[in-house]
């Protein structure tokens, strides 16, 4: 924070502090001797008395602002004063994730040494797992991992990069970069219109056979060095299958065409900072159980 603003904060709220002690003191009467004071202020034959707040009342006050003080001279709440305990909620932060990390090392050890097999058929682990999924991956693949348009589908039996622990591990851990370049301007609209009919085909989907013709020299030429030659997709390149008839992106022949004109540049963000090592291995295991 600014010096400027740090000292504003810290003259204003001494400012209230004594503002609000000087109120207290200076209206506090004394007890009434003799006849009760009024106010002179009467209503429905009601008058006002002008008598002392009680005592226990005005103690309350004066122990409410003893305490602000003390908590502001302990605590941050003064500008950049740190406070005198030098507490901050990054170091409690710390210290309760130590705290967690010792009671729970042992359980996440043992999880650790387990293969993600066997891991997937612990109905403990996979409660975690399911937490957080929640809390990290439902918000693209949904609560129910069945995927959106340009979000994989993760309970069916088709990977892009394959669904064995060790690729579902490696794209938790380090993401993933899709990399579809753009031929709209190779092919030129007559070109991916052909293109699009090709692979159309593959799916033994209707197709305009001259159409098609025409694209399988263009996926020979442009799409065969990703796709493979029978457009079966590569794993090692997270290039798609795209003969099984299952699209990230929709299978329309305008999708495809879409696909094929302007690329896709779809991003699986890496988790290695955001979650440990025994964490990534059980969310691993609950990836893997919701296919298998």
């Amino acid at each position: 924070m600014a010096s400027f603003w740090s000292w504003w904060i810290i003259v204003l709220t001494v400012a209230t502090f004594v503002g609000l002690a000087w109120i207290l003191f200076a209206n506090r009467k004394g007890e009434p001797g003799g006849t009760e004071k009024t106010t002179g202020h009467v209503y429905d034959g009601i008058e006002e008395l002008e008598n002392p707040l009680p005592a226990w009342w005005f103690g309350m006050f004066v122990l409410t602002m003893v305490f602000g003080v003390g908590y502001l001279a302990l605590y941050p709440g003064l500008g950049n004063f740190s406070g005198m305990l030098g507490w901050t909620k990054e170091g409690q932060y710390q210290r309760e994730v130590a705290k967690a990390d010792a009671t729970y090392r042992e359980m996440r050890d043992r999880y650790l040494a387990m293969a993600v097999e066997d891991i997937a058929q612990d109905p403990a682990a996979m409660r975690m797992g399911g937490r957080m999924f929640s809390n990290n991956c439902a918000q693209c693949h949904g609560s129910d991992a069945r995927g959106a348009y340009g979000f994989p589908n993760l309970t069916d039996d088709d990977w892009i990069y394959g669904g064995t622990p060790e690729a579902i591990q490696a794209s938790i851990t380090n993401g993933r970069q899709a990399a579809m370049p753009a031929w709209g301007s190779i092919l030129g609209d007559k070109g991916v219109e052909e293109a699009a009919a090709y692979v159309l085909s593959l799916n033994g989907r209707d197709a305009d056979p001259a159409l098609a013709a025409a694209g399988a020299t263009h996926f020979q030429t442009y799409c065969s060095a990703c796709h493979g030659a029978e457009g079966t997709g590569n794993p090692m390149l997270g290039a798609p299958n795209l003969t099984n008839g299952i699209w990230l992106y929709g299978g329309r022949a305008d999708q495809i065409a879409h696909s094929i004109r302007a690329g896709r540049n779809g991003k699986m963000p890496a988790h290695k900072d955001m979650l440990d090592e025994d964490k990534i291995h059980i969310l691993t295991a609950y990836v893997y159980s919701l296919s298998h």
